[in-house]
């Protein structure tokens, strides 16, 4: 499962998820908030839910240690049926800005007490990232214990099979002990993200392994830099790169991470080479075509990466640097898309969509103007030609229009307004290419690849 799914899953239950008020017995009505409160300059909306035909016209913000009335505001519009509900009306006390402790009163409905303060959501960022570290493999600080460190034997590869390789570390899939390649560079490009955009909101809590500790590196990137050390690990040459470790036979039963040994192999687990063609998927074949989806991946991580880390570590910045050139040179061994493999069932990650990897990819290497990029001549297809020393200071626009031409060509992510996917079809389920593209765009193309957005948003509401 996509680690950072799992986390937005995290966040809409833990922070943004409203709660239903304290009631009568007999009550038919709730009032819903935000349940870490609400910022004294920012919007204020609860919700009044009923699921019969009462209505509201007023409400009333009541200070909890006084018990006064300190706002009285409209219901406003009725908004009609919402799941089980006949009436939804959104109680907006924005223009209320005083700090302290509050609950609402709405009719007979009144609403758990909540804090109005600037501090409302201190924290919260670095509170999500527990679950990146209780899912470490190798070192794992939640268990304060050590587990597959003997990761892994190969399979699929040029060097005979059952090669021992390095490659413990990263994180297991989602409190199971599956790794993969394309869910990890996703949730590494996403902690980078967060990092780029929003480094205020992270603290430095936690050393490198997790354990308590200050080392003057943000939280954010002590875990960003956990996903990039088992990504370099996962592409250890410039042509070799690997696509998951261990499979379904993960699945056979319950054990502590370092009791692992289900493979046959002692406490070893495999590690599936990419090729670009069919691997096993139970006793079929998956529908891998090519190297792209994932080979993109891995180069949009080592692209923000270096990005980021140029500043803070110039060294392995550099590291990055170097293999975006390989992970950019592998996507382009067989133009398709890299689909997982299982060995008991038919389950895998379904993958079927290529080009919103391989836009981003070329979106975030123009962006990472002092890591050394190859040059790219296009002719029709991305042909690599890489001389034998380059280093150039700021990026060709050759990747910007690479960029836009994979953005045309999946202008809109194909679950956007369908009815069914496959398990993984169209991962990662929204292209950050358009978003990482817009922003270096101008005028009319900026416009074109804002307006994707709008149109699958339109497609989902349609639906």
């Amino acid at each position: 499962m996509n680690k950072i799914i799992s986390v937005s899953a995290f966040i809409l239950v833990v922070i943004f998820i409203f709660a239903f008020a304290k009631k009568n017995e007999n009550s038919k009505t709730w009032i819903r908030i935000n349940q870490l409160g609400f910022t004294p300059q920012g919007i204020k909306v609860a919700v009044w839910c009923s699921k019969n035909d009462a209505s509201v016209s007023t409400f009333s913000l009541i200070d909890s240690a006084t018990g006064k009335t300190v706002f009285t505001g409209k219901g406003g519009e009725n908004f009609g049926v919402y799941g089980p509900f006949k009436n939804t009306y959104r109680l907006n006390f924005s223009s209320y800005n005083k700090s302290g402790v509050y609950y609402l009163k709405a009719g007979n409905a009144t609403s758990p007490i909540f804090k109005i303060d600037k501090d409302v959501y201190k924290g919260s960022a670095d509170f999500c990232l527990q679950y990146m570290r209780q899912q470490r493999s190798g070192f794992n600080p939640y268990l304060k214990d050590s587990c597959h460190t003997h990761d892994g034997y190969t399979l699929y590869g040029p060097m005979p099979d059952s090669t021992h390789i390095d490659v413990s570390g990263g994180w297991h899939d989602a409190s199971d002990y599956l790794q993969y390649s394309t869910t990890s560079a996703n949730a590494t490009y996403h902690l980078l993200m967060a990092y780029r955009d929003f480094k205020n909101v992270f603290s430095d809590e936690k050393l490198a392994n997790g354990l308590n500790g200050k080392n003057g590196l943000t939280d954010v990137l002590d875990e960003a830099k956990w996903g990039l050390n088992w990504l370099l690990k996962m592409h250890p040459k410039a042509d070799w790169m690997f696509n998951q470790l261990a499979d379904d036979r993960d699945h056979m039963g319950m054990r502590i991470p370092k009791e692992d040994s289900f493979y046959g192999k002692g406490y070893e687990r495999p590690v599936y080479f990419i090729n670009g063609l069919p691997q096993q998927r139970g006793k079929f074949k998956n529908n891998t075509t090519g190297t792209s989806s994932t080979a993109a991946k891995f180069a949009s991580a080592f692209a923000l990466g270096g990005e980021i880390f140029e500043s803070i570590d110039s060294i392995y910045s550099e590291k990055l640097g170097w293999k975006i050139l390989s992970a950019l040179q592998f996507q382009w061994k067989k133009p398709g898309v890299t689909q997982t493999v299982s060995v008991r069932s038919p389950y895998i990650y379904a993958e079927d969509n290529w080009e919103d990897d391989v836009e981003l990819s070329f979106a975030a290497i123009h962006k990472a103007a002092n890591t050394d990029i190859p040059r790219i001549k296009d002719d029709g297809l991305i042909i690599i030609d890489i001389p034998a020393s380059i280093k150039i200071n700021k990026p060709d626009n050759k990747f910007l229009d690479s960029a836009y031409k994979y953005a045309l060509r999946e202008p809109i992510t194909p679950w956007l307004g369908s009815d069914t996917a496959k398990h993984y079809q169209w991962y990662p389920f929204i292209n950050l290419g358009h978003y990482e593209l817009a922003k270096q765009l101008k005028d009319k193309m900026r416009d074109t690849i804002i307006g994707f957005y709008k149109k699958g948003i339109e497609k989902v509401w349609n639906k």
